[in-house]
């Protein structure tokens, strides 16, 4: 296959213990700094952009451009380019020859050069698939073109700096051979018995021998020659590979996850994550696609409306408002952009209460002003562990709730837009904390270090956030869970992708010592597409794992 960053290489290369990858489709992408799409969720497309810089027009074109590369429409981000076709080609190429499955690619400010091009430097994190992130800083060169509209000036080096027409990148992964995996009862597990743990198996065996091991070189174009090593991924075997790793899956949770995406995520992509409560255990991953990159763990997803939880929870510490105070829900509020609720709802009169249950992104918006700028991801750092170092296991990313640049990002940080970044993992156990008022390291294997740092939620604010929650199951937009036994609490959401692209669905669900999130790409909204997941997973396993 083509090497990443050139068309037309079709070198071969000895067979020895060392492999170069193959190539994996790309996975669309929930990256950072997403475009604002109206559809069924909290933005109007008519509104205007109060992007800052130089020019607003070319930072747009450049967060348009670094969003569609992020979310795998790589036609559309080379049709933002001075050079369509060879861009398109390229991005795929180096995408898909890195097995990079899901790219994070954030901009900082722009600059304005004297000749009138503006240069706007961005940060990539590059999941490479079963080794690890590669992460590196380049700048989009911008050019205003005759017709007044802004392109991205294309060049080899704004992919990475490295990259030239003499010089590309392969990747070269180390055979490694894994020890038995067990579940948390000594039985083995395979991907043949939970396809899903495909991805999760091989971290979780690489971790045993050090981690999958493998590297990313600089190489020339015409010898092949290596030129310098970008990226090492893996280490020393930590135990030998013939003594078996426990991990602290649930068989039976396990399974139930599985068939309940297999049957109720309507084949779309989505990812499930299970765990215990009073201790952080992972009880279950589930993928659909089973194969492939592990979006549950792994993935960067703007978590919509279930981030109200951890919204919530900043208002309540400060006793900025109260579950029995009006705050008023109307259908459309404007701040920079026009934001609105899901199918455009209003609710006059309201309590904090029923905007919580019913979702309110607009009344959440009007109460911004209570906190400061950092104090939501401060909350979310201090008390939830969000965006701190995780040691789970298995490769992971741990959030992040970046300040808000601007009072329209902090509008939309308050429902879990914007830059605000999660995944089923971290969902799973912002809800095992917000209802149990401690917050637990999640792992799926035994005795990983703990560097985290957090503080106890005060047992008032746990006990608001159970009967928030509770209320949305019996009374909001939860009611898919009403029917099942065990005094199940909940929080739905939907979070925007793109212009182009429907909403994610969401659901996170706490049940006796177990909490679970649920995500469902594409599935407009949390409800309809997340809920029947989660329902049907709950329903198939009645009982707390020993």
């Amino acid at each position: 296959m083509p090497e990443p960053g050139h068309a037309t290489t079709h070198r071969r290369r000895p067979r020895t213990m060392v492999r170069s990858a193959t190539a994996v489709a790309v996975v669309i992408a929930v990256a950072a700094g997403g475009a604002y799409a109206a559809g069924l969720g909290p933005f109007d497309r008519g509104a205007a952009d109060p992007d800052r810089g130089p020019d607003p027009a070319a930072m747009a074109q450049a967060r348009a451009f670094l969003t569609d590369w992020a979310g795998g429409r790589l036609p559309s981000a080379a049709g933002r380019t001075t050079s369509p076709g060879p861009a398109q080609e390229v991005l795929r190429n180096f995408t898909a020859g890195l097995d990079i499955s899901r790219p994070a690619l954030t901009a900082a400010k722009a600059a304005a050069a004297e000749d009138g091009t503006v240069s706007v430097p961005f940060t990539a994190k590059m999941p490479v698939t079963g080794l690890g992130t590669w992460t590196y800083t380049s700048r989009l060169p911008l050019r205003k073109q005759d017709d007044g509209t802004w392109k991205v000036a294309w060049r080899l080096s704004l992919v990475h700096p490295h990259l030239s027409g003499t010089q590309k990148f392969r990747l070269e992964r180390e055979e490694t051979h894994g020890p038995e995996i067990t579940d948390r009862a000594g039985a083995a597990l395979s991907s043949d018995a939970h396809p899903s743990l495909g991805p999760v198996l091989s971290q979780v065996a690489g971790a045993g021998t050090g981690g999958p091991r493998g590297s990313i070189k600089l190489v020339d174009r015409a010898t092949g020659q290596v030129k310098g090593t970008e990226a090492t991924f893996g280490k020393k075997p930590g135990r030998p590979a013939d003594r078996p790793v426990a991990t602290t899956i649930d068989a039976a949770w396990q399974s139930a996850a599985e068939k309940a995406l297999a049957s109720e995520a309507d084949g779309k992509d989505a990812a499930l994550v299970a765990l215990r409560i009073d201790n952080g255990e992972i009880l279950a991953v589930a993928n659909s696609p089973s194969s492939g990159f592990n979006r549950a763990v792994s993935g960067t997803y703007a978590p919509g409306s279930t981030w109200k939880i951890v919204t919530t929870s900043a208002l309540l510490l400060k006793d900025a408002v109260k579950p029995g105070d009006t705050v008023d829900c109307p259908r459309y509020l404007t701040v920079g952009k026009r934001f609105q609720n899901v199918e455009t709802s209003e609710y006059r009169g309201a309590t904090f209460l029923k905007d919580f249950t019913k979702s309110c992104n607009t009344a959440f918006i009007s109460l911004r002003d209570r906190l400061g700028d950092q104090e939501s991801g401060d909350v979310a750092r201090k008390y939830f562990g969000v965006g701190q170092d995780w040691h789970v296991g298995i490769p992971s990313y741990d959030g992040s709730v970046p300040t808000p640049r601007d009072q329209t990002e902090k509008a939309a940080s308050m429902i879990g837009q914007g830059r605000v970044l999660a995944n089923p993992l971290i969902m799973a156990s912002v809800t095992a904390t917000a209802v149990s008022g401690t917050f637990h390291q999640p792992a799926i294997t035994r005795g990983d270090q703990d560097t985290t740092t957090t503080t106890p939620l005060p047992r008032k604010v746990v006990t608001q956030l159970r009967a928030m929650m509770r209320a949305t199951v019996t009374d909001g937009t939860a009611r898919i869970l009403a029917d099942l036994p065990g005094g199940i609490g909940a929080k739905t959401g939907t979070a925007e992708v793109s212009e182009e692209e429907p909403n994610n669905g969401w659901i996170v669900a706490h049940r006796g010592n177990v909490a679970v999130a649920c995500v469902v790409e594409k599935g407009v909204t949390g409800g309809a597409s997340a809920g029947p997941v989660v329902r049907s997973l709950l329903a198939a396993v009645p009982t707390d794992p020993s």
